[in-house]
């Protein structure tokens, strides 16, 4: 007897999301953590160094977006469909500064056919400091893409 696949979205590869984060070179050039990954979750965190703060000695927003984008890139390839962005936007709600521990959190929320609509709330302890919101496009795979 064949076990029966039923149709839908593909379960998460261990193998696509090794293939995303090793060729993922953000992760290790800003000090990013891949926290936990799950079928259209992520956790990425982020320990916030002086040089990633403005002239008022918060966090620039740009790392704030990066670090939610980057959590919102793995939960929509979690299930190792090549996803790309279509678009985003964050909401800055509290400042934070250098040392301070971020983690973002991704889920998704809507998957209709190749679009998917995304929330990543960003936390500094029990701090909501940010909140993005991310959409997302399926494309077909490259053969040098690392999911494959």
């Amino acid at each position: 007897m064949t076990a029966q696949v039923p149709p839908g979205p593909t379960p998460p590869t261990a193998a696509g999301v090794a293939g995303m984060q090793a060729a993922d070179a953000v992760l290790a050039d800003l000090g990013l953590e891949l926290l936990s990954v799950g079928e259209g979750t992520a956790k990425v965190g982020l320990t916030v160094r002086a040089s990633m703060t403005n002239g008022y000695g918060n966090t620039h927003g740009g790392y704030l977006f990066l670090l939610a984008d980057t959590a919102f890139a793995y939960a929509c390839n979690s299930r190792g469909t090549a996803t790309v962005a279509a678009g985003a936007d964050i909401a800055f709600l509290e400042p934070t500064r250098a040392g301070d521990t971020l983690v973002a959190t991704a889920e998704e929320r809507v998957l209709r056919g190749r679009s998917g609509l995304y929330d990543v709330r960003v936390e500094c302890g029990d701090r909501v400091v940010a909140e993005f919101r991310g959409r997302s496009r399926a494309v077909p795979l490259r053969p040098a893409d690392p999911l494959r």
